[in-house]
């Protein structure tokens, strides 16, 4: 029937919705973790990282909505990243110990919402679509029953792989070809910000790297860069840039991954994680990217680091996995992409 749309679902009785604030924060850290503890073996969020997201330097970029029951514990929480033109990144968390027959509505609840902030945010850039991009852990069958129920589509599946970093045999700096230097993005010394030109370099460099993989769409240099400075573990001494013959053809961005808590309030040591590598197409078979990641290796295992995890798609088309297991990567486990088009009107709601 032309222009009538499906009723929206309704909150379950006895629960509120809001938006969070910092008071909030350590309530959903706990979410988080149960989530995560459930649907992977382990929790691994950390309160500086939701924090950065909810009121930090990443708010301004992300909306939020979350869901207390009538005893007062947050029981889901959304949240949705305006990463780029074109791409809004999803999360919904619903707390695992709910059973199913208040998980779902509060499920379907919760998707319908991220529609709804979608669409205001494709209304501030004045898009009339987008991509929603979530995802799910590989051994969470109920995330993904609530994703397909919402209309999202699996797409992908990535390896999260992570090597040991050996402190005296990692030390030492790799041995380059004929050609190839690699150097950290210059700093002045004073306020410690790095050139330009080097950052320019970099955006470029991955730009073009990543123009033939996987769902790659063109990021701006102030969108790359404000989203990367997001990150609570992001450090411009992270950041290398490889030349071959004198021109950029490769770089690497990494992070600090601070170590999760445990029960027993110890924390684990602090590792990397390899945000982004790519290696222009005109400078493959030059040893570049084997001697950005023992670059990396070696810069976490001079400070210390317990090791470097990095994230790769299953079916890449470079065999880059090949190369991560070469070099010592192990797949610690597995996560998946779900898709779905987002448009203003309510084209995906009619009947």
């Amino acid at each position: 029937m032309t222009g009538a749309t499906t009723p929206q679902p309704s909150l379950p009785a006895g629960f509120t919705a809001s938006v969070p604030g910092d008071e909030d924060i350590d309530d959903l850290v706990r979410l988080l973790r149960r989530h995560e503890l459930e649907a992977r073996g382990w929790p691994g969020a950390q309160s500086d990282s939701v924090a950065a997201e909810v009121s930090g330097r990443g708010a301004s970029t992300h909306r939020h909505e979350m869901a207390r029951d009538a005893q007062g514990q947050v029981r889901v929480w959304i949240s949705l990243h305006d990463r780029a033109a074109g791409r809004i990144l999803v999360g919904v968390t619903v707390d695992p110990d709910l059973e199913d027959d208040v998980a779902d509505p509060l499920a379907a609840w919760a998707y319908a919402r991220v529609r709804t902030l979608g669409r205001e945010i494709l209304a501030d850039r004045g898009m009339t679509q987008t991509q929603l991009d979530s995802g799910a852990f590989a051994d969470d069958p109920r995330q993904q029953r609530w994703l397909r129920a919402d209309g999202y589509e699996h797409v992908r599946d990535w390896w999260q792989m992570n090597r040991p970093t050996d402190p005296e045999a990692d030390a030492t700096p790799p041995t380059l070809k004929e050609g190839v230097e690699i150097f950290r993005v210059r700093q002045d010394g004073g306020a410690g910000m790095p050139h330009e030109d080097d950052l320019r370099s970099v955006h470029l460099v991955l730009e073009e790297s990543f123009a033939d993989h996987f769902n790659s769409y063109r990021e701006t240099f102030d969108e790359f860069l404000s989203r990367l400075r997001e990150d609570p573990g992001h450090r411009w001494d992270h950041w290398w840039l490889a030349t071959v013959d004198g021109e950029p053809a490769g770089a690497v961005i990494a992070s600090i991954s601070r170590g999760s808590v445990g029960d027993d309030g110890l924390a684990a040591p602090d590792s990397s994680y390899i945000d982004y590598i790519g290696v222009h197409r005109r400078a493959r078979g030059r040893g570049v990217a084997k001697a950005l990641l023992r670059t990396v290796i070696t810069d976490a295992a001079v400070r210390g680091r317990s090791g470097v995890a990095l994230e790769v798609d299953a079916v890449s088309p470079t065999g880059a996995d090949g190369l991560y297991r070469s070099l010592g990567w192990e797949t610690r486990y597995e996560t998946q992409s779900w898709h779905r088009d987002l448009h203003d009107e309510d084209k995906d709601e009619q009947q």
